[in-house]
């Protein structure tokens, strides 16, 4: 019989440490030529909740790291799964800046963030491999997708795949794009299934565009003389990466749904990465217009980024498990309901998956 990639186990970590819009009000913001934006902050962080939906997020304390909260949420999907650790074929951590102390903002990546986990685990078995994936925000989808070639291909049985990403300690605090930016981990556990049934992981797929798209998302000086010159944060070219992601995800996931022979009227939920609330209703909305529908019910797309803000890696996977938890008001996932993961960053970037619900 075939073997299917299904998910067997969920878990998230999202620091307690809630850091609201208010707390940026002495904030000093300045555009990309270092000279100061006149306009008054309240009013600077209005417009960006506007748009983003954005009202918090998640910091995490200083004593802790990025792997520490990858460690963390594998150990409750491990739990949540119901397996015995040491029979994991595959850990891989998507991530895209190591662990940055918070004294420190310079990227720390040997041993991998894979390894350190597997170490926090205190996994044994030495056929238990592990590696990292910097993808940019759609590392942890390209992480389902490299777990669902191992299994299907026989290679492997079980798998655990991590989205785990510390973006406030590498963000410009004089740049406004550092109020979207948050902390957190997300994982899953996934196994081979034996069945006739299609369900799990139907399809997927990738792109990469670099031509002209390599980098609308970089690392850069702070705007601000307040840093030294070789003191390197995220930074973005919103306007393109906006434009960027409306013209190629949709394509993008009405072709992923093909490839698994649905429709998008077969599809209960689209679990897409938490960038922007207003890119992503745009990208839903010219998704649906390419299957010749105008309007799509809200519950389709639910959304955390309000209180969550974008931890790159990690949205996909704590949106999923807070939904599978039944954590999210008027939100929840059946079997049988088809769901689409997708995400778009830097690189660019943009993937998704069609998965099943066994």
């Amino acid at each position: 019989m075939p073997i299917k990639t299904v998910i067997i186990g969920s878990g998230r970590y999202l620091p307690e440490l809630i850091i609201k819009n208010e707390e940026f009000l002495t904030n000093e913001f300045f555009n990309d030529k270092g000279e100061k934006i006149p306009k008054a902050t309240k009013d600077i962080i209005n417009k960006l909740q506007e748009i983003t939906e954005i009202e918090e997020r998640r910091y995490l304390p200083a004593h802790l790291n990025t792997s520490d909260m990858g460690f963390f949420a594998a150990e409750q999907a491990i739990t949540n799964a119901g397996i015995d650790k040491e029979s994991l074929d595959y850990i891989i951590v998507a991530h895209n800046f190591g662990d940055l102390q918070d004294h420190n903002r310079k990227v720390d990546m040997v041993p991998t963030l894979a390894s350190r986990i597997k170490h926090l685990l205190q996994i044994e078995n030495p056929d238990c491999v592990a590696y990292d994936l910097p993808f940019g925000c759609p590392g942890w989808v390209q992480g389902m997708i490299h777990a669902d070639y191992f299994i299907k291909s026989g290679d492997a049985k079980r798998a655990l795949v991590i989205g785990t990403e510390n973006l406030s300690r590498i963000a410009d605090p004089h740049d406004i794009d550092a109020m979207i930016y948050s902390d957190g981990a997300g994982a899953v556990v996934v196994e081979g299934l034996e069945t006739n049934e299609s369900v799990g992981i139907l399809a997927h797929k990738t792109r990469t565009d670099t031509l002209n798209h390599a980098h609308l998302l970089n690392m850069g000086v702070s705007y601000s003389a307040d840093f030294p010159d070789d003191t390197l944060f995220i930074k973005m070219n919103g306007r393109k990466l906006y434009e960027y992601a409306i013209s190629t995800v949709p394509t993008l996931v009405k072709e992923t749904i093909e490839k698994a022979g649905l429709h998008i009227s077969d599809i209960s939920k689209v679990l897409i990465h938490q960038a922007n609330a207003k890119m992503d209703a745009a990208i839903l909305d010219r998704t649906f217009k390419l299957f010749d529908i105008k309007e799509w019910p809200k519950e389709v797309m639910p959304m955390i980024i309000a209180k969550m803000g974008n931890n790159s890696v990690a949205t996909v996977p704590v949106l999923y498990d807070m939904i599978i938890r039944k954590e999210l008001e008027g939100q929840e996932i059946k079997s049988g309901d088809n769901l689409v993961f997708a995400s778009v960053g830097a690189g660019m970037n943009v993937n998704a998956f069609i998965y099943k619900v066994p």
